[in-house]
């Protein structure tokens, strides 16, 4: 389905301009309230509002506000706090949908527009387009305009930050504690400034904190999930035993581990996946990752008994595949870590809470426990092209794709894709030997550039 708004994780675009205006901001608000009204739970539409640290977020949120209210729903205010948190508080206050003002990883000057269901999930395609659909007709949310008492009030929730935190440390084993335990972590001057270290320490942790000090123009800014050197320095120079970075909503998580080496959210599915499986909690046997995750995952699962499930990339993607097969655990090698017993989308912090549980409960170093899986050499090659026709029907490509496989003999993998949202081709290989993927992908890119490059 094709949408103008919302693309692979919400609306989201540069702050004040294209889609993502204050008056666009507005019309989405009334939008989400005639969209409630539906199926509200209530006498009236209760609408949850969080967001991460951007200035842009006063800007919207007001925006949203002022939306909202004006078709009658009444919408409460959280402030910051992690996307995790909202989809929690959506379902903990019976909201009829939650929303966060965020653009997760993107730089400061970017910002987003994500919509949970009152289930904590997600908005479907068919809601979605409901929204957009209500959006593009302006004649159609004026005559929906609520008069007099009718119009929404809001709210402030004072103590969501609590809330949350108290829950994240429900998913810790009671058995354990962090006591001894020295953590860095970077929460990218993003929503989980406090919650990240609060969580912690009161698990009994020392916390190294980088990344708490958000000034609205330095969210994502050399920091956490996308940019962990900082932390991986802190971490060494420390003697921290493990090192945790968030991206701005945190729901993503990389680790590093005690010699400061970066552990993506490849590796941690690797060693969580097995000690799910022993405990009985992994159902089918299954892991839900994407396309883009390393085939050295794929090697390392199968050892355990375990199939790993690819989808196309994005973290919806894989909830959708998770909840269609009732799988517990999915994610992407990106850090998005979704275990669906515990939580409805990505969580940083509570995957981080999993893996700690694993150390202390077994006493080893994480550089240890994240060698459960090797990663396979991997070659990705970005291509501008002039169009997209089907890869099938391009002779050339399809030949050099085919040519690839046979000569790899089942031990690498080849995926050769469009983007999504540029217009570019994606080679990537992966194979034992480095050499050689770099070759066959060279090989396949070139024969994308013949036939459709620019």
């Amino acid at each position: 389905m094709t949408h103008k708004l919302f693309g692979t994780d919400g609306v989201r675009g540069e702050a004040n301009a294209g889609v993502m205006t204050v008056e666009n901001a507005v019309q989405i608000g009334r939008a989400i309230g005639l969209l409630c009204q539906r199926h509200r739970r209530h006498q009236r539409v209760r609408v949850l509002i969080g967001k991460d640290t951007r200035r842009s977020g006063y800007l919207f949120e007001n925006a949203m506000v002022a939306g909202l209210c004006s078709v009658g729903a009444d919408p409460y205010l959280v402030g910051p706090l992690p996307t995790p948190g909202i989809a929690f508080m959506t379902v903990g206050m019976r909201a009829d949908a939650g929303v966060v003002i965020s653009a997760s990883h993107n730089p400061f000057g970017d910002n987003g527009i994500k919509v949970f269901g009152p289930d904590g999930y997600k908005l479907p395609d068919d809601q979605e387009a409901q929204i957009e659909a209500w959006v593009a007709d302006p004649a159609a949310l004026f005559a929906a305009l609520a008069k007099g008492a009718d119009i929404g009030r809001a709210y402030r929730v004072d103590d969501a930050w609590g809330r949350y935190t108290v829950k994240l440390k429900t998913t810790f084993p009671n058995d354990l504690t962090l006591d001894g335990v020295r953590i860095g972590v970077d929460a990218a001057h993003g929503a989980a400034y406090k919650v990240a270290p609060m969580v912690l320490e009161e698990l009994g942790a020392e916390v190294i904190l980088l990344g708490a000090r958000p000034d609205g123009t330095n969210i994502n800014d050399s920091a956490g999930a996308l940019h962990p050197q900082a932390l991986a320095r802190s971490v060494v120079d420390h003697g921290c035993h493990i090192g945790l970075a968030l991206d701005g909503d945190a729901d993503r998580l990389v680790l590093v581990d005690e010699t400061g080496r970066i552990v993506d959210g490849d590796h941690i599915l690797a060693l969580c996946a097995p000690r799910m499986k022993i405990r009985g909690e992994l159902r089918g046997h299954t892991v839900v990752a994407t396309v883009m995750s390393n085939y050295g995952l794929e090697l390392a699962l199968r050892d355990h008994g375990i199939t790993l499930l690819r989808t196309d990339v994005g973290d919806r993607h894989v909830v959708d595949a998770m909840r269609k097969g009732g799988f517990a655990l999915g994610g992407e090698q990106s850090g998005h870590l979704v275990f669906l017993d515990h939580a409805t989308t990505g969580d940083g912090v509570l995957a981080a809470l999993q893996v700690l549980a694993i150390a202390v409960r077994e006493q080893r170093p994480v550089s240890e426990l994240a060698a459960a899986m090797s990663t396979m050499p991997q070659v990705l090659i970005n291509l501008a092209v002039r169009d997209k026709p089907p890869l099938q029907s391009l002779p050339a490509v399809s030949g050099a794709i085919d040519a690839v496989q046979r000569e790899l003999l089942g031990l690498g993998r080849v995926l050769v894709r469009y983007s999504g949202t540029e217009r570019k081709c994606r080679v990537m290989v992966e194979g034992p030997d480095h050499d050689a993927v770099r070759r066959h992908a060279e090989t396949i890119a070139q024969s994308v550039r013949s036939s459709i490059g620019t």
